[in-house]
């Protein structure tokens, strides 16, 4: 309750001071500008504040006073949105949208990933982070509730991450940031436009000896984006990225007396097994949109690439005499591809604007999977004999049409359905005597409708009110492994589906200031949950009807003309509605302990709230920073969970010669708080928790720079 009084007491101050401190000559504070083009509902035409749904856009000009190495840093400020990182870069941030994807262990689920309108989400629905570099990008779209199921399989939410466009003259950044626990990012960037093409580049290089024990890791990344506007109106976009993080080490996860004794301790089985994963990623992409009369146009987007992965578990080698085991070295080999053809037209239909788009996407996924011992000859962390090798491949073929008009002055509405059919296909090459033959297959299907109406009672307010269908296939992560130790794919697993309901207003002062607000509403069936999480490797099971609702308060308001808040409150209410039993012991292959209907989702926060004040006289910026968390359950029955926190953070930069320096310091958790960061989901060795660094200091300098006219 405290976070709730909080919020809504920062919140009210600044509406009661509208009339007289939101000033329009403020010049240090900045504008807060509509959007016309709303990438993430795919309309062209109509401004982001007249959709029905909750979006937020976040600009990322170069002027955060951050690390830079991960793109959650720019979405502690959104509502609905849980960002948490592990200190431990072999797993990935845990990131969830209104609950949706809590549940992961690593990586992302149920959520869709895109960059530079590139998925960064298999067919499967399994998505990762880690490539999204901040070094060049200009903004990141986020979507919240029923229309995030325009996007098809595990969209209960979606990120989009955009690169900025070269332009001319000539120019760019450098940037170096130095930090606590031996972190330390180097980026840079190059733009330019010429009467063909423009061009964007950007590179980073991210090291941290790790504020764990055996946490230490590296990321580079290399980002390009060329573009041509041709003289018929067409645009066409050409981008490539790389990502490379070699030997990233994996200090696991720690039990509540390894937490309170030393929180930057690991388990002594992560240097025994020298636990880590590699990943490297290469991909392309190309988008072509011409438009072919008035207000029709054209798009394409085709796009390929390879991501392998190497990870090495803590797996103890007498489990690895069952030959039905996969052995504790896993070896992932991704080829991915996929096409993307769709129409648009925006004009009047019977006197009402409309903006109306149909299409199609095919994607694929083709997956080498190959397990081996982690031992060999006596020595622990290194590849042994095989135990795994098949195929696997999976892929989906949509078919989606939308539709928006403005029924009358004050009504608009929004609408659209999408078809989705996913086949998962599987080869065993790995076939013994003790091991048979696991190859098969199954396909999934389902249409989501959606459907939105917008209410104009003036002109800087919106209520709205959105419905829809979504749905979540298992990804071949939670395929992959039986909950009975067997070999082979758990093809037993359906998907979930969905029912969402989100009631919103928006609130907005000119260009100064806007207030959101949501309640929402999404009834599960057939909810996929962790059934048992042991030795790194989870495997996944259906539980029946699950709930998420809760309600989300956003605001930006720049005041006084030196002053601005942000401010993000989400009280979310996520829990089981049937009851099923669960394995509760290390090893555990049948369920007996019984979850009660009504318990908590675990990895779900009931409410977290982010406060921002920042004050900018002249050249100077300084910035206090406030984030407060609920407890979180580990497990499904409750009986481990991570207490509640709230943790400060303070800011200073200045900048000279009109911002072409910029100079910044931050200190991370001011009081030194011993806190929880992030939980592993129904853990089977009982580490469920993931410790947050203490007080953390970082400095930083980046250079802008601009070639002068001739």
């Amino acid at each position: 309750m405290m976070i709730l009084r909080t919020t809504l007491m920062l919140a009210a101050l600044p509406l009661l001071l509208s009339g007289h401190a939101l000033g329009n000559d403020a010049p240090s504070a900045p504008d807060l500008l509509d959007r016309i083009k709303v990438t993430a509902v795919r309309l062209q035409t109509v401004p982001e504040f007249d959709v029905p749904a909750s979006i937020d856009t976040i600009d990322v000009d170069g002027r955060a006073s951050r690390m830079g190495a991960s793109v959650s840093e720019a979405l502690d400020g959104v509502p609905g949105v849980s960002a948490r990182e592990r200190q431990n870069l072999a797993q990935d941030t845990q990131l969830s949208i209104r609950g949706f994807g809590a549940r992961s262990t690593f990586g992302v689920r149920g959520i869709r990933l895109y960059a530079d309108g590139i998925p960064a989400t298999m067919p499967d629905g399994q998505g990762q982070l880690s490539h999204f570099s901040l070094a060049g990008a200009e903004r990141i779209e986020v979507i919240r509730g029923p229309f995030s199921a325009l996007h098809g399989n595990s969209s209960g939410g979606v990120i989009q991450i955009w690169s900025a466009d070269g332009t001319a003259p000539m120019h760019g950044h450098a940037q170096a940031v130095s930090g606590s626990h031996g972190s330390r990012n180097v980026s840079a960037s190059l733009r330019n436009a010429g009467q063909a093409w423009g061009y964007a580049l950007a590179a980073g290089v991210f090291d941290t000896d790790g504020w764990r024990d055996h946490s230490a890791a590296r990321r580079e990344s290399f980002n390009a984006r060329l573009h041509r506007d041709t003289a018929s109106g067409a645009r066409i976009d050409v981008v490539a990225n790389h990502f490379n993080a070699p030997d990233a080490q994996d200090p696991l996860g720690q039990t509540w007396a390894q937490f309170t004794e030393n929180p930057r301790q690991s388990p002594s089985v992560a240097t025994q097994f020298n636990t880590r994963k590699s990943v490297r990623q290469d991909q392309v992409g190309v988008r072509h949109r011409q438009p072919v009369g008035e207000g029709h146009a054209v798009e394409w987007m085709a796009y390929g690439g390879q991501r392998r992965i190497e990870q090495f578990l803590a797996l103890p080698v007498a489990a690895q005499i069952n030959p039905l085991n996969a052995g504790g070295n896993i070896d992932l080999d991704n080829t991915f591809s996929g096409l993307d053809l769709r129409w648009s037209w925006s004009g009047q239909l019977a006197g009402r604007a409309v903006e109306f788009t149909a299409g199609s996407n095919a994607d694929r996924q083709k997956q080498h999977r190959q397990g081996f011992e982690n031992h060999l000859d006596g020595v622990l962390g290194v590849r042994g004999a095989l135990r795994r090798d098949e195929r696997n491949q999976v892929s989906n073929f949509d078919q989606f049409v939308q539709g928006w008009m403005r029924l009358s002055e004050r009504w608009s509405m929004l609408a659209g359905v999408r078809r989705s059919r996913v086949k998962f296909r599987s080869t065993d090459h790995y076939v013994t005597s003790g091991n048979p033959d696991d190859s098969g297959r199954v396909d999934y299907a389902e249409t989501t409708p959606v459907f939105g109406v917008t209410l104009a009672p003036t002109e800087d307010l919106r209520l709205y009110v959105s419905t829809g269908r979504g749905f979540e296939t298992p990804t071949f992560n939670e395929l992959g492994y039986r909950t009975d130790g067997g070999a082979g794919l758990a093809f037993d697993l359906v998907p979930s589906r969905s029912r969402n309901l989100e009631v919103g207003a928006k609130w907005r002062a000119g260009s100064r200031a806007i207030v959101q607000a949501a309640m929402f509403r999404a009834d599960t069936d057939d909810e996929l949950a962790v059934s048992r999480n042991v030795g790194g490797r989870s495997s996944f099971r259906n539980v029946g009807r699950a709930r998420r609702q809760g309600f989300e308060l956003g605001t930006d308001i720049a005041f006084a003309q030196e002053w601005r808040l942000q401010l993000a409150w989400t009280w979310l209410d996520a829990s089981f509605r049937d009851a099923f039993p669960v394995c509760n012991a290390s090893g555990c292959v049948d369920p007996s302990v019984l979850v009660a209907a009504g318990t908590r989702i675990p990895g779900t926060v009931r409410q977290q709230g982010f406060v921002r004040l920042q004050w900018q006289p002249s050249e100077w910026i300084f910035a206090l920073e406030g984030v407060g968390m609920g407890d979180v359950y580990a497990n499904d029955t409750g009986t481990a969970r991570a207490p509640g926190y709230g943790v400060a953070h303070l800011e200073v930069a200045r900048e000279w010669h009109a911002g072409a320096l910029r100079g910044f310091a931050r200190i991370d958790n001011l009081l030194d708080k011993a806190y929880v960061g992030a939980v592993i989901v129904n853990e089977g060795n009982g580490r469920f928790y993931e410790s947050a660094p203490g007080r953390s200091l970082m400095v930083g300098l980046r250079w802008n720079w601009e070639r002068s006219q001739p």
